[in-house]
């Protein structure tokens, strides 16, 4: 018998020829033909052709390294072959960026997948105020390529040189380069302590040119392995607000 309603119209796979596309909010498809691409642990939900997957890690023993000591990082893996490959992380939004020599700074958790020709590391953030936590880390993406990221509900991207802008660490996903951060430590008042406090007492500053990207959920967690308080740590998971 036949199978009625709109089901398979509705939601037939799109017929976009771009190295990465959004199949919809929450699903990305990768163009294989294109070359090789990096992509999350585990985040391959199907793909016609024939695709084949390396489990990279932490991307070398250089940045496995890093990732034990600072909690940061990505676990990759390495998609080639040819065909259509579609992807995407517990149903988030996903948010797709091209790049041109150009740099973001990332948390890790975030990052979805890049083409290979994007380079990757961990890096130190320069703020005056990281004395305070032992020391802030991201994920920066460099190169020239595509980029997708995941938000929890669609973000909102802040001009930072239109006014001073601040936001809560678990909410940022990413800024541009030209962008520089910093941590603000706002207790509101005397006051508010004595009531407990506010809960938004460490915050991130931001100046400069560029923009960062602000997701509506405070959920971002470290991107790395599980660590001590005491070592440094990922934005997210560090200036819990």
């Amino acid at each position: 018998m036949p199978i009625h309603g709109s089901l398979f119209n509705d939601f037939k796979e799109s017929t976009s020829q771009d190295p990465f596309s959004l199949q919809n909010k929450k699903m990305l498809k990768v163009q294989m033909n294109y070359g090789p691409v990096w992509a999350k642990t585990g985040s391959m939900v199907a793909y016609q052709g024939d695709v084949r997957f390396e489990n990279k890690g932490s991307g070398g023993l250089g940045k496995m390294f890093k990732q034990a000591m600072t909690g940061e990082g990505v676990d990759i893996m390495q998609c080639t072959g040819n065909g259509e490959l579609f992807i995407a992380d517990l149903a988030s939004e996903i948010q797709v960026i091209y790049l041109e020599n150009d740099m973001i700074s990332v948390n890790g958790a975030n990052v979805l997948a890049f083409s290979s020709s994007i380079e990757w590391d961990i890096h130190r953030i320069q703020a005056r105020g990281a004395a305070m936590t032992g020391g802030l880390y991201n994920v920066s993406l460099r190169g020239t390529g595509y980029v997708a990221v995941t938000t929890k509900g669609d973000p909102v991207a802040l001009d930072v040189a239109s006014a001073p802008t601040f936001a809560d660490a678990q909410a940022v996903v990413l800024w541009t380069a030209g962008v520089s951060m910093d941590v603000r430590v706002d207790t509101g008042g005397l006051k508010s302590l004595v009531r407990g406090g506010t809960g938004e007492m460490l915050q991130m500053a931001f100046g400069g040119q560029g923009y960062v990207l602000v997701q509506p959920s405070e959920s971002v967690v470290q991107g790395g392995a599980n660590q001590q308080q005491s070592k440094p740590q990922g934005l997210g998971g560090l200036l819990g607000g």
